[in-house]
């Protein structure tokens, strides 16, 4: 019964340029999220369909959000400028940012695929995480600043980058997934990692 599909549209962060003070915030939920006027006042219900939505505040006061969630109520800060994602679901969010647009289609090897995984794996346990890397641990009910300037896109849970994307036409891109999304992709290219090897043939008798 957990069935769970949506293709949310590509985000497009366009941040104001220098001098005036913006902050934007991006809300993960399994559910609809109802915002009130001020847009500070969030309400989540129980729900397992994946739902965005992005807020936007001008100004150089700090933002509070006030959430009323299934599990309770608590309130999310963004104090600085800049490009937030705030995690309401029950799982939780990772991502980082993405190398994209570079040409070539060059075969991975395993080596490379044993290190990605390895990244992988860290990743979900919130290791070597911090914002010089460009990666990101959000558990539920947490906001994490996403460092960027200029403009990004976005791709959240459950939807993938397109092959046909360009990634010169923005400054950075980000690419985030629940833990149990990482989880299955490491399920899938871990057998990928094991050396077959090939039969060898036997010599033949002579006659």
């Amino acid at each position: 019964m957990k069935k769970i599909f949506f293709i949310p549209a590509v985000i497009l962060i366009t941040m104001a340029s220098c001098g005036t003070h913006q902050k934007k915030i991006l809300i993960y939920a399994s559910s609809d999220i109802q915002v009130d006027n001020t847009q500070k006042n969030l309400t989540i219900t129980e729900g397992t369909t994946h739902q965005e939505r992005e807020l936007d505040f001008s100004g150089s006061d700090p933002v509070t959000l006030n959430v009323q969630s299934p599990v309770g109520k608590f309130t999310l800060d963004a104090t600085e400028d800049g490009l937030y994602i705030a995690n309401l679901k029950k799982d939780t969010v990772v991502g980082s940012y993405q190398h994209v647009g570079a040409e070539g289609n060059s075969k991975i090897t395993q080596e490379q695929l044993k290190r990605q995984l390895d990244s992988l794996q860290l990743l979900i346990t919130g290791q070597n995480v911090n914002a010089a890397n460009k990666n990101y641990f959000i558990p539920p009910g947490k906001i994490s600043k996403i460092n960027i300037s200029g403009t990004a896109k976005v791709f959240g849970p459950y939807t993938s980058i397109p092959s046909s994307f360009d990634a010169g036409s923005v400054a950075e891109v980000y690419k985030f997934y629940t833990n149990k999304e990482v989880r299955e992709i490491i399920d899938k290219l871990m057998p990928m990692t094991i050396y077959k090897e090939e039969p060898k043939e036997e010599p033949k008798k002579e006659k």
